[in-house]
């Protein structure tokens, strides 16, 4: 791993952190469809993050969650769950981001931003583990 792909991990993980606080703000303020995108994002950059520790990249979101479920997920180093609930932020993402008419509720915006801390911490052991070998 490069200093430059170290300090782009941490760049990541702190962003997703700032994003979880983000989302907790915008529910406080009633912006569930907002929220919702941010919990994603929250989970997004914490793959990318754990993506880089492996020295890959990608340019779409679906590259970003099929490398997740193909190199953590299958392989047991993820939970299933952390891999169903990237799904799911990833479809509450486009409620909130572009659902004309439909929205995201109140309850599912902090089931994201519970689901979206459950996939960083997960994520976040997994890199301090591979720290340590």
């Amino acid at each position: 791993m490069t200093l430059k792909h170290a300090e782009e991990i941490a760049a990541s993980l702190e962003r997703a952190e700032k994003s979880i606080q983000a989302a907790k703000e915008l529910v406080a303020g009633g912006y569930y469809d907002f929220a919702a995108s941010r919990a994603y994002y929250a989970a997004f950059y914490a793959a990318t993050a754990i993506l880089l520790r492996e020295g890959l990249e990608f340019g779409k979101h679906s590259g970003v969650i099929a490398s997740i479920h193909q190199r953590f997920v299958k392989t047991g180093k993820l939970d299933k769950q952390h891999g169903k609930d990237l799904n799911w932020l990833f479809e509450l993402r486009s409620i909130g981001d572009y659902g004309a008419t439909v929205h995201v509720s109140k309850q599912d915006a902090e089931k994201a931003i519970g689901a979206a801390e459950g996939f960083l911490h997960a994520i976040k052991a997994l890199i301090k583990e591979d720290s340590n070998v």
